[in-house]
């Protein structure tokens, strides 16, 4: 029996825009960029940002209404960034999770707060998550931890991520959102 489309769920898990150079806020440019990848994507039922100030413009500059803002998007933490290299790409992140440890136990509390707003969705919903780098590499591979992740390339630039396929209760696909 094959999966019908419109019963599938996407979560959208995109890196923040371009920033101001050792600023915590958006450059001009970086609201350019967002403006521009923003025109493409949509429309989501639920968008939710890190904290932190840039992912939170980068929502509003892509054109859409944030619904909440969570601490967990917002950084790796030492005991992660001791680990592993925050720009390594996803087969990296693939390797260091399957060893457990920080980045393991932090990979897995990721999925589950991305499957938790897959679940709210209603059929044939999107949801978007803007966040950091590492965070999105972090999350999709804590998602689908057993797919190819070396196929899925490096590390995501800015305003570039992963969009995850969720169908009853578990994610079957991914992917990967580069900007050109």
């Amino acid at each position: 029996m094959g999966i019908r489309s419109n019963s599938l769920r996407h979560v959208e898990i995109r890196r923040h825009s371009i920033r101001i150079e050792g600023g915590q806020h958006l450059s001009s440019a970086g609201v350019q960029l967002a403006r521009r990848v923003g025109a493409t994507m949509g429309p989501f039922n639920r968008v939710v940002t890190s904290t932190l100030s840039r992912a939170l413009e980068t929502a509003v500059a892509m054109g859409f209404a944030v619904d909440d803002q969570t601490e967990q998007l917002s950084r790796l933490g030492a005991e992660v960034d001791s680990e592993i290299d925050a720009e390594a790409g996803f087969a990296e992140f693939g390797r260091v999770i399957s060893k457990g440890g920080a980045t393991g136990l932090f990979a897995v509390a990721l999925a589950a707060q991305v499957r938790s707003l897959a679940l709210h969705l209603p059929p044939g919903g999107s949801g978007l998550l803007v966040t950091h780098g590492g965070l999105v590499e972090a999350a999709a591979v804590g998602c689908l931890f057993d797919a190819d992740h070396a196929s899925w390339g490096p590390a995501c630039g800015y305003c570039e991520g992963v969009r995850l396929a969720f169908n009853g209760d578990r994610f079957v696909s991914a992917e990967v959102l580069r900007v050109s």
